[in-house]
């Protein structure tokens, strides 16, 4: 999909490691709500409040702070993987969420960074990993 982005806008795009943390955060939290989204409704069709409802318990941040914490303690993240999720949490951002500790803020951004950089590098193979590891971790 990127590719096509890329060809049907005329855009190059650089290395992903060269983009801001919060860049990579920006992008990286519409891939990651997209995921999380198209696992909600495809899960089963109902009112688009009850669909945001079921959304949010994969998208806030505390949930992807959870998430993170659960892929760095067990190991599974590549050490290239690790330092941008470093990079994306220790990034100084003008803004804080309004339903969450900071801690917890810092950590669901290094994770977006994380999911942005691997969607800018083409790995969506690895965000669909990653996604899969976060979603089965929150429904347990």
């Amino acid at each position: 999909m990127l590719n096509t982005i890329k060809d049907d806008f005329g855009l190059t795009g650089s290395d992903p490691g060269q983009y801001s943390p919060l860049s990579l955060a920006f992008i990286g939290d519409s891939i990651y709500g997209a995921i999380a989204k198209s696992v909600v409704v495809l899960r089963g069709n109902c009112p688009a409040n009850a669909l945001d409802h079921k959304a949010v318990k994969y998208i806030k941040a505390v949930s992807q702070a959870k998430v993170a914490d659960q892929l760095v303690d067990k190991g599974l993240l590549t050490d290239e993987e690790t330092a941008v999720y470093k990079r994306g949490r220790n990034a100084k951002s003008p803004t804080t969420a309004k339903n969450a500790p900071v801690g917890d803020y810092r950590k669901a951004t290094g994770l977006e960074a994380l999911v942005g950089y691997l969607y800018l590098k083409g790995d969506m193979d690895r965000v669909l990993e990653i996604m899969k590891i976060a979603v089965e971790f929150l429904d347990s």
